[in-house]
């Protein structure tokens, strides 16, 4: 009964786990308020939900980036670790069962005939020789022990491979928005790209009209050789910029189907055939500080890490005291197969294993320190990657109100130049201007429809950029489709 109270008491006090108790640090005050760039007045400050691609209204992005959650290499490497650190997780909490064995033998052995005099071995008629005995021996036999996680060295583990698990899981959220970023990014690149070279063909037939009527004007006597080249040379030079947004326009579209799972020679027709970037013409809501750190994968990532690490500080700090473990054996073994279950083939063993390194801990308190240092770098990982979420999305909202104010200027100048341009033309037929006029007009208009359109795509990237700095879109996306061998 003793031994009985002794071994209940043992398992009570296995609860109990030495080392520090995980607290979640509380980020400062400041960094869960409102953000404070001015862009803010430019943005809604409710909180984003869902895919935030939606807000694009392009079915095609939204098929695309279907495709690139359910096929890109990167999600399915990361939802190969998440299945890695459930199993590694599954294994930890195994060791809060029995371990157990068991094992059958079938042996032919000889013995020396002094040996087996000494042994008392019992000889099977017309197994013997003069030298010696020679007979069959079957064994069947289970063994099993128990580790009393007294100091929590179990349990600490658990925590600590609970903690990395739901770190690798953040991973794959985002490894998820970054491809979906990455998507909508390269979608949008393609897409600018296509438009900025129509706008340089239509660049090139204006200057190709212009330099039609100064040709037709020096035939009638009315202008110079000298004007004909200055219009060739303006021509040309629109003509010379399609090659390279053509080429944009591919090297878009080839890193757009190796996003997606496909190879670059499988380029999708609607993302070629598209001449517009996608343009989010709502308001953008962005949410505060608060909803950003709860939201970001990143920032759930390295609070998770900091988890584990301060687990495993109370795992190396359980290798100060006593191992404990329950263990126990039964055996049966005979010399005929037939006599196995009979009570004179039956042997047992029974009790605790106490293991302990002392006197010398030195390994010990070591390793601790190493898991407080390993800690200590994370709890500053963390602090670091709040930091770098809030800085993103300032920056983020920064650009992107530069860039919608740019935007709307450079379409009042296009507005303004292309009238301008259409009047100096008109003066220029008629005489009232000179060729020089003319020729700063074609210039002011082929710049602003160039810029304008470079600002066209630079904003559907800014807007792609503020989505992914907010870290939103994972929440109900399918699991990657595993590669095939």
């Amino acid at each position: 009964m003793k031994r009985l109270l002794t071994l209940a008491c043992a398992t009570a006090l296995a609860g109990c786990a030495v080392g520090p108790d995980y607290r979640r640090p509380e980020p400062q005050r400041a960094t869960a308020g409102a953000f404070v760039d001015p862009a803010t007045a430019r943005v809604d400050v409710s909180s984003p939900t869902g895919a935030w691609w939606h807000l694009f209204n392009d079915p095609a992005l939204d098929r695309l980036i279907a495709d690139a959650l359910t096929y890109n290499t990167d999600v399915r490497i990361a939802s190969a670790n998440l299945r890695q650190a459930r199993a590694i997780l599954s294994e930890a909490r195994s060791a809060r069962l029995p371990t157990t064995d068991t094992s059958a033998s079938y042996t032919r052995q000889r013995i020396g005939t002094g040996a087996a005099a000494s042994r008392g071995v019992i000889t099977t008629p017309g197994a013997d020789t003069p030298s010696g005995f020679e007979f069959d021996f079957f064994t069947a036999g289970f063994d099993a022990s128990y580790e009393v996680d007294l100091f929590g060295r179990v349990s600490r583990s658990i925590e600590a491979a609970r903690a990395d698990t739901a770190a690798t899981a953040a991973a794959l959220d985002a490894a998820r928005i970054a491809v979906a970023a990455e998507t909508a990014r390269s979608y949008a690149q393609a897409c600018g790209f296509a438009n900025q070279a129509e706008v340089a063909r239509q660049t090139v037939r204006l200057q190709e009209r212009t330099l039609s009527l100064t040709s037709r004007l020096r035939e009638a006597g009315r202008g110079t050789r000298r004007e004909v080249d200055q219009a060739t040379v303006l021509a040309e030079q629109a003509r010379a910029q399609v090659p390279s947004f053509e080429a944009e326009r591919r090297a878009a579209l080839y890193a757009l189907a190796a996003l997606t799972g496909r190879p670059p020679a499988e380029i999708d027709g609607a993302a070629a055939a598209c001449t517009a970037p996608p343009r989010v013409r709502s308001v953008i809501p962005v949410g505060d500080g608060a909803a950003l750190l709860a939201r970001r994968p990143d920032v759930r990532q390295a609070e998770r890490l900091l988890a584990a690490d301060t687990a495993r500080i109370g795992v190396a700090t359980a290798a100060l005291y006593p191992s404990i473990s329950l263990g126990g054996s039964a055996s049966l073994g005979a010399q005929r197969i037939g006599d196995l279950g009979k009570a004179s083939s039956f042997s047992f063993s029974l009790g605790p294993l106490i293991s302990w390194s002392f006197p010398n801990i030195s390994v010990a308190r070591a390793r601790i320190r190493q898991a407080e240092a390993t800690t200590s770098a994370s709890l500053a990982r963390f602090n670091g990657t709040v930091l770098t979420a809030l800085r993103e999305v300032e920056q983020a909202l920064a650009r992107y109100a530069g860039e919608l104010d740019r935007n709307g200027a450079l379409a009042r100048a296009d507005v303004a130049a292309t009238s301008a341009a259409e009047i100096s033309r008109l003066r220029f037929t008629t005489g009232r201007d000179s060729f020089l006029q003319l020729l700063d007009a074609e210039r002011d208009r082929a710049s602003t429809r160039a810029a304008l359109a470079s600002s066209n795509a630079s904003l559907s990237e800014a807007q792609v950029s503020l989505f992914k700095a907010l870290g939103g879109g994972w929440e109900a996306e399918p699991a990657p489709t595993p590669a095939t061998p």
